[in-house]
């Protein structure tokens, strides 16, 4: 080797070093900015976790606040969130792994899989299910409000009233979100493989991608590491798990469309089997993400793929991503293939302050000036903090402060009515700023007949039968007829 030679190698050396310092650097300052940001919300009750993936270098992978309040278990990226709707795209993924298997055609109808189908669902095919576009509605519901006893309608029930009720629009014609449209795919997996819903995802997609604490029942999961909901920060539920179980199943009003649990390190797992083909061939994957629009409008800008939201911004940037929830639980996945940005994002507290946090974060690390607002504490939990620090002769005060700091939550009577439903329902405690914040609504709005049904339940949660017998009849001048029948059951009792 020449000295001219070991000069160049030395330089590329060299310059190699400062490029590695200086991705160190802007990696650390990111980190820096997302954990600030997160760090200082839950001062505001922000309780979750959120992991990076940038250029395959994990940025950040932390927890914030508390899995378990009761136990002082804190958020990490171990803990087992509920992931909503992004169950999808398991359900999706395993339809085009049984597309590799030959199992299936994207292009079959519901007729192969299902019999004596009503004429006009006989042609729905599995794209269309995938796409959101088979036109089904969801009027035969949930029948899950996320949290309680699971219903236990059969499996023949649900497809019986499913295929029973009348289509939204034409197979193909216009987009409407379905859950009961994954509900379907799931079934269709278990009538194409043969397995169970959850033993086929554990076999070919989960068991695959490492991921071991992915799942509704199969998992042995770690139980110190479940987290419990806290809606809105003031209503706590035990984890979703926990109902899976004592129900000793998912029934198909949840199974395919929603529910699963996962962790964050387990969904860095599934980023990587997708990114690197571990579970799905480079032309299948393409099908995940393959921009379907929401309407033939050529200025159309968002669409569905199979499992996830598609929508392309200037500069042919490419993001897909999908949000999950049950209302106390949410979960978010936002990816930028081209980029190679990757976000995972969980929440055991969720509230309107809080369920976009992974967006913004996603404009942290594409805008290396943009600055945040800070996250700010929601209404509710608000109006509960100082409600355990006041008694209600501070109710003007407290009115005060919720139109000085959240003005948009407080133009009309809905949210104290809501608040104070809140208090003598679910919550069952503080009764008598429940009267209290009935009857600041009612003087404020004194010709609406819901908000004296309110104050009679108000009343009668503090055992003030007369009062409230006033207010129920005060209703139902006012024409609400709700009233009737607790003011008849009142008056006999």
């Amino acid at each position: 080797m020449n000295k001219t030679h070991f000069c160049i190698i030395l330089l590329l050396i060299f310059a190699n070093s400062i490029s590695q310092a200086q991705k160190k650097t802007q990696s650390t300052a990111l980190y820096s900015r997302i954990d600030s940001y997160l760090t200082a919300g839950t001062e505001n009750g922000f309780s979750g976790a959120i992991s990076v993936v940038k250029n395959g270098e994990v940025i950040i992978n932390k927890g914030y606040g508390e899995a378990n309040k009761g136990t002082k278990t804190l958020n990490n990226p171990n803990t087992i969130f509920d992931i909503g709707s992004n169950t999808k795209q398991f359900t999706s993924t395993a339809i085009l792994k049984l597309v590799e298997l030959r199992k299936l055609k994207l292009k079959d109808p519901l007729s192969k899989f299902f019999k004596n189908l009503p004429i006009e669902k006989q042609s729905i095919t599995i794209h269309q299910l995938l796409t959101h576009t088979a036109g089904f509605s969801e009027s035969i519901g949930r029948d899950y409000s996320g949290f309680g006893k699971l219903s236990k309608i059969s499996e023949k029930d649900f497809f019986d009233k499913l295929f029973a009720s009348k289509l939204l629009s034409e197979p193909g014609e216009k987009y409407s979100y379905s859950n009961v449209g994954y509900s379907t795919l799931g079934r269709i997996i278990e009538l194409a493989s043969g397995q169970p819903y959850e033993a086929f995802l554990n076999e070919h997609l989960f068991t695959p991608a490492g991921m071991l604490q992915t799942g509704y029942l199969l998992p042995k999961w770690d139980i110190k590491q479940m987290a419990h909901g806290y809606n809105r920060n003031i209503m706590e539920t035990e984890s979703t798990i926990t109902y899976y179980q004592e129900a000793g199943g998912v029934n198909w009003h949840l199974k395919g469309n929603g529910g699963i649990n996962s962790t964050q390190n387990d969904m860095l797992l599934w980023h990587k089997a997708l990114k690197t083909n571990i579970i799905l061939k480079p032309e299948s994957f393409e099908k995940l993400s393959t921009p379907y629009p929401y309407t033939s409008s050529p200025k159309s800008t968002s669409s569905y793929g199979y499992g996830w939201g598609v929508k392309m911004f200037e500069n042919n940037i490419k993001r897909i991503s999908h949000n999950g929830s049950n209302g106390t639980f949410m979960h978010t996945l936002i990816w930028y293939p081209k980029e190679d940005i990757y976000i995972t994002y969980a929440t055991n507290a969720n509230s309107a302050k809080v369920e976009g946090i992974a967006y913004v974060v996603a404009k942290i690390i594409l805008d290396e000036s943009y600055v945040p607002e800070p996250i700010k504490n929601n209404v509710y939990s608000f109006a509960m903090d100082y409600i355990k620090q006041h008694s209600t002769d501070k109710s003007k005060e407290l009115l005060t402060l919720l139109q000085e700091n959240y003005a948009d939550n407080i133009t009309d009577s809905r949210l104290l009515n809501s608040f104070g439903n809140l208090l003598i329902g679910r919550l069952n405690e503080n009764l008598d700023w429940a009267l209290e914040l009935f009857k600041i609504n009612v003087q404020q709005y004194p010709e609406d007949g819901n908000l004296w049904d309110s104050l009679g339940d108000g009343y009668k949660a503090n055992n003030l039968k007369e009062d409230a017998i006033k207010s129920y009849q005060k209703a139902i001048e006012l024409g609400y007829k709700d009233s009737l029948e607790k003011l008849t059951e009142l008056i006999k009792g």
